[in-house]
């Protein structure tokens, strides 16, 4: 039965999504580099994190100068950041946060984390992001 204007409930609102403005996504990228150095990345790690983009356009982006991102790329630093942020929780200081990534790890068959995420698919970057929320308890 089709509703009327006289409907006895509202529909619900929309779910919002969020906006990904270009501001938004430079804004990312810069607190990605920001998280590289901490993490003491080299030029070529950085660039297989994001997807290895062309040399010029990761220089670009590495000077601030973001033009358009691949949502593809957009995806990874959301991985990127979120690992960040919850490695910063799980850890009393920054240097044993920012240190985890090198470190063997059982749960990356005795690799890594950075060497997991640096197989280069965005997938790895997921199961990395996914092991940290399920250590912090919000996983399945």
């Amino acid at each position: 039965m089709p509703r009327t204007a006289y409907a006895a409930t509202p529909d619900p609102a929309p779910a919002r999504e969020p906006q990904l403005t270009p501001q938004k996504v430079a804004a990312a990228m810069r607190a990605f580099f920001q998280v590289a150095r901490l993490w003491r990345l080299s030029n070529d790690e950085a660039r297989v994190l994001l997807g290895r983009p062309a040399r010029s356009t990761f220089y670009k982006w590495k000077g601030d100068r973001v033009a358009a991102v691949p949502y593809d790329t957009v995806r990874r630093l959301s991985y990127l950041l979120g690992i960040y942020k919850a490695l910063q929780i799980l850890f009393e200081s920054p240097e044993q946060a920012d240190g985890w990534l090198r470190r063997p790890n059982a749960a990356f068959a005795g690799g890594s984390a950075l060497a997991r995420m640096l197989a280069g698919d965005v997938t790895d970057l997921a199961a990395v992001r996914g092991y940290l929320d399920s250590v912090r308890g919000q996983g399945a």
